[in-house]
C-alpha cells in the first residue's frame, strides 16, 4: 500500500488513508493549518503590490471591491481564502492584466480540507459518479441550509469564515450539473438520512424539494434504500465510485476525517460490483422520488 499521488494513471496502485490534522471536522480551519497555504498567502502578496501599485488604500479597495478593509487585509495577509467573484473583480479592479486570475483555479482547490482536494479534483472533471450515502445527504444534492447546519455541528468548532468558506466550496461542487456533456450520475441513499432534521425541519424539507429538483435530470438517477431491506450489500459503509474520462475507475471513501483514494484495480472492480447489488437492492428510480415525496409530505 502506497500513497495515492497519480491516481489518474490507473496504475493498479492502492491508497492509504490520507494524514490530515484535524480533518472535516476539527481544527481552527485556517488556511495556514493546511497543505495549499503557499498559494493563498501568495495570492494575498500578490494582490497587496497590486494594490499598492495602483495607489489604493485598503479602505478605497475595499469600497471599490465591496468588502471591508479588514477582510482585504485578511486577503492580502493569507489569513482568508478570496472567493472567485473576488478575484475576478480584484483583477479588473486593479487593472492586473490576468496576474491574479490566473490563480483562480489554484486558490479554488485551497477552498477544501486538505483530505477532499485530490477527490474534489477527480469529481469536477467525472464522467460517472456513484454515490452510496448512509449518513447525511450527498454534498452534491445538499441546499445552503443543510451544508450549513452539517458544518455548524462540527466538534471541535469551526469558525465561522470557515464555515462560510466550505459552504461556498461544497455549493460549487454542484456545477457538475450544468457541464456538457453531462456526466452519469447515481445516488442510492438510505431512507433513514430522509428523516434526519438537521438545522431543524424547514432545512430538510428544502434538502428533500432539492433531492426530488436533481432527480428528474437526464443524467441523474437517485434511489432509496428502505429501512425494511433484510438484504442490504452497503453495511460496510459509504462511499463514492469516479470514473474518470480516461475510463479509470477509482473509488472515495471517507470517515472521521480521514480519506482513502483506492485505485487498486481489483479492490475498486469489487466496490463497483457492490455498488451494483445496492442498487439492485434499493427501489427503483420511478419509486424513490415517490418515496422521497412521501417523506416530505410528512414533515
Amino acid at each position: 500500500m502506497t500513497s495515492v499521488r497519480d491516481e489518474e494513471t490507473g496504475q493498479g496502485q492502492a491508497a492509504v488513508p490520507v494524514p490530515v490534522q484535524g480533518g472535516q471536522g476539527q481544527g481552527s480551519g485556517k488556511p495556514g493549518d493546511e497543505p495549499g497555504a503557499g498559494v493563498v498567502t501568495a495570492f494575498g502578496r500578490q494582490l497587496k503590490l497590486l494594490r499598492i501599485r495602483a495607489g489604493l488604500e485598503r479602505p478605497e479597495f475595499g469600497k471599490r471591491m465591496g468588502y471591508s478593509p479588514e477582510t482585504v487585509a485578511s486577503i492580502e495577509q493569507g489569513r482568508r481564502i478570496p472567493q472567485a467573484r473576488f478575484i475576478e473583480k480584484a483583477d479588473e479592479v486593479l487593472g492586473a492584466g490576468g496576474l491574479l486570475t490566473a490563480l483562480k483555479e489554484e486558490v479554488g482547490k485551497a477552498q477544501y480540507p486538505a483530505f477532499f482536494r485530490d477527490a474534489a479534483r477527480l469529481e469536477a472533471d467525472a464522467q460517472e459518479l456513484f454515490l452510496y450515502a448512509m449518513q447525511a445527504v450527498p454534498g452534491l444534492l445538499q441546499t445552503e441550509e443543510y451544508t450549513r447546519a452539517l458544518l455548524t455541528m462540527r466538534r471541535p468548532l469551526l469558525e465561522e469564515v470557515t464555515i462560510e468558506q466550505r459552504v461556498a466550496a461544497r455549493l460549487s461542487r454542484q456545477d457538475v450539473f450544468g457541464r456538457w456533456p453531462s456526466p452519469l450520475m447515481s445516488f442510492v441513499i438510505e431512507e433513514a438520512v430522509l428523516h434526519k432534521p438537521f438545522g431543524g425541519t424547514g432545512v430538510l424539507r428544502g434538502v428533500l424539494e432539492n433531492i426530488l429538483l436533481v432527480g428528474h435530470k437526464r443524467n441523474v438517477e437517485i434511489q432509496v434504500m428502505p429501512n425494511d431491506r433484510e438484504d442490504n450489500a452497503g453495511v460496510d459503509g459509504p462511499f463514492t465510485l469516479i470514473t474518470t474520462k480516461k475510463g479509470d475507475q477509482i473509488a472515495y471513501l471517507e470517515v472521521q476525517g480521514r480519506s482513502i483514494l483506492v485505485t487498486d484495480r481489483d479492490e475498486v472492480r469489487a466496490i463497483s460490483a457492490r455498488y451494483g447489488i445496492i442498487r439492485s437492492q434499493a427501489l427503483a428510480p420511478r419509486e424513490s422520488l415517490g418515496f422521497v415525496e412521501k417523506v416530505l409530505g410528512e414533515l
